[in-house]
């Protein structure tokens, strides 16, 4: 059954939505009409993810996702159905299972004691016994099934003991002293959306999938991670970088194998540069792994290697695809891999045999995820469209152009909903530069009227917009706006070459990118010039903050959680990494890091620009966003702070903050009918 918006959630949303929706999607009563989709109905979308499939494949596990509207959170559970999509039903709360070996029994992960999330056991048989496998402090993540499923591996990070000594006196009887000093000595010591780390390391554990204490395979000062099981169960590979000062390395790391039984730890690959997500084959003959050489470039696309078991004779597969695999799975038979990778702005899937050219396996404009596959070549996983929420799908390697869509999610509230519509263009920038784009046109669209338009610019910067759904743009577009959004170059999904055509000097060409991608939409005639709203997060809160600093053109803008003086931020944001992305430390020659900062250009401000930052954010922390407000009100050009409670980096993580971010946006550029005069 369908969950709806609490009452007064929805009224509240609502009201929000009529005030501030534009005129062009209003119906009489000066609300969005029924055919529209609105932001209340946010509060009953649903998601699904991770499908895997039994080890017979006659069933499918996956996530469900909902909102939790009484106490403004997102909540996950596990449903089952049929291979074919029938006998949908829901089977346990939890998420991000796995089926055993012999399908007899899942693992997944849930709440439990003494709290937080713990691993549990379940048995598929009509009694469906569960039981608790885990009793941590922290959260056990990277679950795997050993291969006789009688254990299960993990990776957990476990604590340093705290070395200090101190002489204290006794507090005296009934005395409230202040609780002590946080020490900190890691060179990381904190991480957006979980704050203070506690000193210590990611290990990797084995559990009884019986239950009882988990063993700790892995030690040292070292993060190691993504423990996958070889066949015959006797050791798991992973990767590290298990050398002196590994804290103070940008961009290092290596396969390792460990012996389960003795813990006897070996290095298989030493390359200068990242080798990560290691796959041991079937046969257990082979691993595969992702890696690059060693560089300077801000952004590198990795190739696919595969090395013997005992890391002798490394080789690329995909040194001519320029782009980066993810999601590795080997065949059946041992004698090629499977792979995700992204390329302009869709996700596909590939095949790169251990001798031969890779090649890819589908088509067409969408962002597929496969999460499994049977040995006879059955893949599952999503798929989404722009005009299509993501669902989960199936389909064979033998005839990848028929993809069967086994779930509806959202289909009975998007009934009756008429949807905009998402065209993919393709523009020239400066340099004779080809930039991919789309315009997101509301539905009822009339080439012959004038429409607000907003552009979005993502962040990272590198990352890559793709052609999923987005409820976020639908519903702007419902409310009359033309959606633009771009992939300038930084962006991931064009190459190695594309991605780091931003190396020291982000913002910059990219800036040029997006004003070609305003420019060539405004030639189509249907755009309002007086009428055009910038706005983006993260990397995109950088740009938007660095475009009203260059350009006049907008009539409003938002930055959100922006970074707006690089020479604050490289010591401020949640890990040293970003000293790397200058030329000099700032302490040496602060040029650089000045001339990119957008607090440098604010004297040119002019434009109404809000910002909007979560009060927890430790990537873009709040301070970046406080020197620009600050600077635009000693200015006194129009500005407003939104400090958004219960967020990390973003401002979108708790669903009403989702509908707040979305509210916010539209009153602030409906305040701005117009571009400020010059």
């Amino acid at each position: 059954m369908r969950r709806r918006p609490h009452a007064t959630v929805a009224v509240a949303i609502g009201l929000l939505a009529a005030l501030h929706a534009a005129p062009s999607a209003l119906d009489a009563q000066g609300r969005p009409g029924p055919d529209r989709l609105t932001i209340a109905d946010y509060m009953a979308w649903e998601e699904v993810s991770n499908p895997q499939l039994s080890p017979d494949g006659r069933q499918i596990l996956y996530t469900k996702g909902w909102i939790d509207q009484m106490n403004d959170r997102r909540k996950t559970a596990l449903w089952i159905m049929d291979a074919d999509g029938s006998r949908q039903r829901f089977l346990v709360e939890g998420s991000d299972a796995k089926w055993s070996p012999d399908g007899t029994r899942i693992v997944y992960v849930a709440d439990g004691e003494p709290g937080g999330t713990q691993l549990f056991v379940r048995w598929m048989d009509a009694e469906g016994a569960t039981s608790q496998v885990t009793r941590v402090v922290e959260a056990p993540t990277g679950v795997e099934w050993s291969p006789d499923g009688r254990s299960l591996s993990f990776q957990m990070r476990v604590p340093k003991p705290e070395p200090w000594s101190l002489e204290m006196p006794a507090a005296p009887r009934g005395a409230k002293w202040t609780e002590p000093p946080r020490v900190v000595q890691s060179v990381k010591y904190r991480a957006d959306r979980q704050g203070f780390l506690p000193d210590g390391n990611t290990q990797l554990f084995v559990v009884s999938a019986e239950g009882g204490a988990p063993r700790q395979i892995t030690s040292g000062d070292w993060d190691n991670a993504g423990g996958r099981w070889m066949p015959d169960g006797s050791a798991l590979v992973f990767a590290a970088n298990r050398v002196p000062d590994a804290a103070y390395a940008w961009r290092q790391s290596d396969i390792y194998r460990v012996q389960v039984a003795t813990g006897t730890i070996t290095r298989l690959t030493t390359r200068n540069g990242p080798d990560g997500n290691p796959v041991p084959s079937p046969d257990g003959r082979y691993i595969a792994y992702t890696g690059y050489d060693s560089t300077d470039a801000t952004w590198q696309d990795a190739a696919l290697y595969v090395m013997n078991a005992d890391g002798s004779e490394p080789r690329a597969l995909t040194v001519s695809l320029d782009r980066s695999p993810s999601e590795l799975m080997w065949d059946a038979q041992s004698k090629g891999v499977y792979f995700l990778a992204e390329n302009a702005g869709s996700r596909q899937l590939y095949y790169a045999p251990r001798s031969g050219p890779h090649r890819q396996i589908t088509q067409g404009a969408h962002v597929l995820q496969v999460t499994d596959m049977t040995a006879a070549g059955v893949f599952v996983g999503t798929r989404t469209t722009a005009s299509a929420p993501a669902n989960i799908v199936r389909f064979d390697a033998a005839t990848p152009q028929t993809i069967t869509t086994l779930t509806r999610v959202n289909a009975d509230l998007l009934t009756g909903k008429k949807l905009a519509t998402t065209e993919e263009f393709w523009y020239t920038s400066v340099d004779g530069l080809r930039i991919q784009g789309w315009i997101v046109k509301p539905p009822d669209f009339d080439p012959s009227k004038k429409y607000p338009m907003m552009l979005e610019i993502h962040g990272g910067p590198h990352s890559m917009y793709n052609v999923g759904f987005s409820f976020a743009r639908q519903d702007h577009a419902a409310n009359g706006y033309v959606m633009l959004y771009t992939n300038p170059r930084g962006s991931t999904g064009y190459g190695s070459a594309f991605g780091n055509a931003i190396k020291n000097a982000y913002p910059g060409k990219d800036y040029d990118d997006l004003m070609a991608g305003v420019d060539s939409v405004i030639g189509r005639g249907f755009v309002d010039t007086k009428r055009l709203y910038v706005f983006g997060c993260s990397g995109g809160g950088v740009l938007t903050s660095w475009i009203v600093g260059h350009t006049n053109r907008f009539a409003a803008a938002s930055a959100n959680c922006p970074v707006t003086n690089w020479m604050s931020f490289v010591g401020t944001t949640d890990g040293a990494g970003w000293y790397q992305n200058f030329e000099k430390l700032p302490w040496e020659d602060p040029s650089e890091h000045l001339r990119r900062s957008p607090l440098m250009y604010v004297g040119n401000v002019r434009t109404p620009t809000m910002l909007m930052t979560g009060v927890n954010d430790l990537r873009t922390p709040m301070g970046q966003t406080e020197e620009y407000y600050e600077a635009l009100k000693v200015l006194k050009v129009p500005t407003v702070m939104v400090r958004f409670n219960n967020e990390w980096h973003g401002t979108s993580s708790t669903p009403s903050n989702f509908l707040r971010t979305q509210a916010f946006l539209r009153s602030w550029f409906e305040r701005y009918p117009a571009k400020p005069t010059m």
